[in-house]
C-alpha cells in the first residue's frame, strides 16, 4: 500500500513536469469519433452515459470506452475493455497493450470521465492523440481543453454541457 502511494506520487510529478511543455490545440473539424476514459471507482452509471452520448448525435460505433478499475481482477468478464493501476509502471509508462491502443487512436473528442486526480487517468489522458479532451474542473486544469464544472455523478449536466458547448463551437 505505501509503495502504491510513493509510485503514484512518482508518476504525478513526472506527469507535472511534462505538463509544463503542453501545447494548446483546437479542434479543427466535426465530431465524428469520440474516447471515452470512464473511472468506475466512482461511477457505476457508464451505459446512461453511452446512451447520452448516443442520444445527442454519436453513432454507437464511432464510441470506444476504456474502464479503469481500482480493483482490478482479470479474471472478471467486462463489457470494456478495462485496467487498473497496476498497469502503469514507476517510470510512468503504461504497461497494458489495450490501453496503449486506446492512447494511440486519434479521436475526434476524448471524454475524461473522472473527477479524482488519480495517476494512472492521468497520464492517459496526457499521452493521448485526441484531437479535442473534455474534463471535470477538479482535474489539472493543463490536461483538458474544454473544462466543465459539475461532478461525476451528474452525468445528464455534463452531457448536455458539453453538447451545448460543441454546438457553439460548432463541431456537431
Amino acid at each position: 500500500m505505501f509503495l502504491n502511494y510513493i509510485k503514484n506520487f512518482s508518476v504525478k510529478k513526472i506527469l507535472k513536469s511534462s505538463l509544463q511543455n503542453v501545447k494548446g490545440s483546437s479542434l479543427s473539424t466535426s465530431v465524428q469519433t469520440v474516447g471515452l476514459l470512464i473511472d468506475a471507482s466512482y461511477f457505476s452509471k457508464k451505459e446512461a452515459l453511452i446512451n447520452e452520448l448516443i442520444a445527442n448525435g454519436i453513432p454507437a460505433d464511432n464510441i470506444k470506452v476504456i474502464v479503469y478499475k481500482d480493483t482490478f481482477r482479470k479474471s472478471n468478464a467486462h463489457n470494456h475493455p478495462a485496467f487498473g493501476a497496476k498497469h502503469l509502471n514507476w517510470k510512468g509508462e503504461i504497461t497494458n497493450q489495450q490501453v496503449n491502443d486506446f492512447v494511440n487512436e486519434k479521436f475526434d473528442l476524448l471524454i475524461n470521465y473522472y473527477d479524482v486526480e488519480k495517476a494512472i487517468l492521468m497520464v492517459v489522458t496526457h499521452n493521448s492523440k485526441a484531437k479535442f479532451k473534455v474534463g471535470f474542473s477538479s482535474i489539472d486544469k493543463r490536461l483538458n481543453h474544454l473544462i466543465i464544472n459539475t461532478n461525476a455523478e451528474n452525468y445528464k449536466v455534463f452531457t448536455h454541457e458539453l453538447f451545448r458547448y460543441l454546438k457553439m463551437l460548432n463541431k456537431l
